[in-house]
């Protein structure tokens, strides 16, 4: 009986009452971006946030549990997660609607481009930088999203979510503790809606900003690549890019892994890389950095699960390629 089999067998008959998809061992290759990494023990798809709450209150405390969005920043090693991961459905989760002049509801599944063509369609600024970020809002609120100028937390008013027990919470915009690509919200929280207020704008300006952010999406990125997005965050005053493009690491490949020939802050996989791969490029580029600038490069990425035994990745790799 495989892991997954076996925590479903130990939930038992608490599982009957509900609603959700439960799928044991699953491929978690099959919705990150990178499309690379291992299996999750059990994989849950909640219809709602009533069937989530009470799939949260049967979970033993002692069950790792991660929740997921649509996995675009995503690096799942190749020795899988253990316990349970929570990715939100598109159906419970991912509507998004005006609910005043200048205001936005939308659940923790749906797109972030959703949200920017809902602002365009109701004449409401401030949103036009998520058309060019490739998540879903529960990932924007929890790392504070940002693109053009413009950060998740300068639009967001309340953040409605669950703790590990199944109960609700509210949060202000204070009460996320927001910082450059980080919110001090507990960690244990699942985000599960937010509300968001911008400004009366024109759609004829709001259009231009957001053709602006994909042309120069178009432009600089490698979006048609399987990319995690930025790689590392932005050191304090420099960009990741220039530092690693400095360092000499503009295409540099390992494996199936390259950092993109087009914008270096970008890691892809080419066709074969593994998670190993990926964490060994990431981790190559930022000793070389360190070497040659003195800078610690942050990942921005989040890495998850185990190492597979023999192909552990070393923080800082001491020997350079």
């Amino acid at each position: 009986m495989s892991r997954g089999q076996d925590l479903l067998a130990r939930l038992g008959d608490q599982l009957s009452a509900i609603q959700g998809r439960l799928t044991p061992d699953a491929e978690m290759d099959k919705i990150t971006w990178f499309r690379a990494g291992g299996k999750a023990d059990i994989l849950f798809q909640p219809a709602d946030e009533a069937d989530l709450a009470a799939f949260l209150k049967l979970l033993p405390a002692d069950v790792p549990l991660l929740v997921v969005g649509v996995g675009s920043n995503l690096l799942v090693r190749e020795g899988g997660v253990r316990g349970v991961v929570i990715r939100l459905s598109a159906k419970g989760f991912g509507e998004a609607e005006r609910i005043s002049d200048t205001r936005i509801r939308a659940g923790a599944a749906c797109p972030d481009k959703r949200v920017a063509a809902l602002a365009l369609d109701s004449g409401i600024g401030g949103f036009h930088f998520y058309h060019g970020i490739p998540g879903a809002i529960g990932g924007a609120l929890r790392m504070n999203a940002g693109a053009n100028g413009v950060e998740t937390r300068e639009r967001v008013i309340e953040v409605r979510a669950l703790d590990r027990q199944g109960n609700v919470h509210t949060l202000s915009n204070a009460d996320m503790g927001y910082a450059y690509r980080h919110s001090s919200a507990p960690a244990d929280f699942i985000f599960v809606s937010a509300v968001f207020e911008g400004y009366p704008e024109d759609a004829a300006t709001i259009r231009a900003a957001m053709d602006a952010v994909q042309h120069h999406r178009e432009t600089v990125q490698p979006i048609r690549e399987k990319t995690g997005g930025s790689t590392f965050k932005n050191p304090e005053g420099t960009s990741a890019w220039k530092e690693i493009d400095r360092a000499g690491c503009r295409g540099l490949m390992i494996g199936g892994a390259q950092m993109s020939p087009m914008h270096c802050n970008f890691m892809i996989n080419t066709g074969s890389a593994t998670g190993y791969d990926l964490e060994y490029l990431g981790e190559t580029v930022r000793a070389r950095v360190l070497e040659t600038s003195g800078i610690r490069l942050q990942w921005e990425i989040k890495r998850v699960g185990e190492f597979k035994l023999g192909r552990e990745v070393q923080e800082f790799l001491g020997q350079l390629l």
